[in-house]
């Protein structure tokens, strides 16, 4: 057996000489292109651009509208609203989520049911979900975990069967299929993120997507005060158009600067899914001999977005916690990051609600046990190599033999 290599934790030479950011964006000349165009433009306000981005991913994903926003969180939240959920209303969602999910749903007064997920997918165990209706369950907000798609049609037909809503959290999905159709084009409400890591960036920012013309226009009024014309609108007409306020509204519109980046991005997307697709596979290829796990790879009409690539320690098999070998990873200049504790084990949720951590032990083991790798677009084959090597040099050190 070959001499464990010191860790860099330990005081040894770091796999690089440089930091590899998690998901650093992949941006070019044309993103560069587009936004000083916006600056010289005189108009950088929610206006021409983002309606073109709307325009332009509702067609890319099969939808009627799209309504852009300013983050996914922000899009969770209008979705709720639209679809009338409140107080004493209940929500099912799955626990293994970033805390957003959860949150717009605390936000609007309405309790986060928790079903816990199916361990080879870490998305919504939708066995669990009929066991979670009470008369008081109004919607279902299935979570594309990493990007691969929920079993929409399970979902759908118990949504139909209880005359429930579906809001799917999609912040990971951008690009993913199911059964071929692109995800946003499958339920009432698709929720989109266009953070800085996502498969296409606009820095910050969100999206959902509907075929329902009515849901299109409350979400349009409710993103920017509720007024019933916004700046945009009351800009290229030469008449004066007082704008009225409708409803209460908040402040989560998109701006054109941030859309700009979008315009350039949108039509990389299946370049950059390749990208990721490519990366994931010599990833799969070089993991296979670790008792490490990760999602599967789907097929017949379903594509994996690749969002995130993520290991499942295998329990029992590492002398150390997973939280310990991200620190190895990091030391050896790999972003490597944790996607994600399950939610019920944080203070907030876990003290309100009373929550044990057994309650989905799925969910537990996973989040105990899972860590994200470097993913992105913008990697070269060298990134790809270091990673893979400080891979097997830290799991191999905390090894149980």
């Amino acid at each position: 057996m070959a001499p464990r290599e010191k860790l860099a934790i330990e005081g040894g030479p770091p796999v690089r000489s440089t930091f590899l950011p998690f998901g650093a964006p992949c941006l070019g000349e044309e993103e560069i292109a587009e936004v000083v165009d916006t600056l010289r433009s005189g108009w950088i306000g929610t206006g021409p651009k983002t309606h073109r981005f709307e325009r332009a991913f509702a067609q890319l994903v099969g939808a009627r509208y799209a309504v852009a926003v300013n983050s996914c969180s922000s899009a969770l939240h209008l979705s709720l609203i639209v679809a009338g959920i409140g107080p004493g209303d209940e929500i099912i969602t799955t626990p293994l989520t970033f805390a957003a999910t959860a949150n717009a749903i605390e936000h609007v007064g309405a309790r986060p049911v928790f079903v816990d997920i199916d361990r080879r997918t870490l998305n919504i165990d939708p066995q669990r979900i009929a066991d979670a209706l009470t008369p008081r369950t109004r919607a279902i907000v299935p979570v594309h975990f990493g990007g691969l798609p929920c079993p929409m049609d399970e979902i759908g037909r118990l949504a139909a069967e209880h005359r429930l809503i579906v809001i799917e959290d999609a912040a990971h999905a951008l690009g993913a299929r199911y059964r071929g159709r692109m995800i946003g084009s499958l339920s009432a409400f698709t929720c989109f993120s266009f953070y800085a890591n996502k498969n296409v960036t606009t820095a910050e920012g969100g999206m959902v997507t509907t075929s329902d013309p009515t849901i299109d226009e409350r979400l349009r009024r409710l993103r920017l005060h509720g007024l019933r014309h916004d700046a945009w609108q009351r800009f290229q007409t030469r008449r004066f158009m007082p704008s009225d306020v409708i409803e209460p509204g908040f402040k989560y519109n998109m701006p054109d600067l941030a859309a700009a980046l979008g315009l350039a991005q949108l039509p990389k997307l299946e370049s950059f899914l390749d990208a990721r697709e490519k990366i994931a596979r010599r990833y799969d290829e070089a993991f296979a001999d670790l008792p490490v796990r990760t999602q599967p790879r789907p097929s017949d009409g379903d594509r994996h977005a690749l969002h995130l690539y993520v290991l499942i320690l295998e329990p029992g098999r590492f002398r150390v916690h997973r939280n310990a070998i991200i620190e190895a990873l990091r030391a050896e200049n790999i972003g490597a990051a944790l996607h994600y504790r399950a939610l019920h084990t944080h203070p907030y949720y876990r003290e309100k609600y009373h929550h044990r951590p057994e309650d989905f032990p799925e969910a537990l083991q996973v989040g105990e046990h899972i860590l994200s790798l470097p993913l992105t677009p913008a990697m070269n084959d060298q990134d790809v190599d270091d990673v893979i090597r400080a891979v097997h040099k830290v799991l191999r050190a905390y090894l149980i033999e």
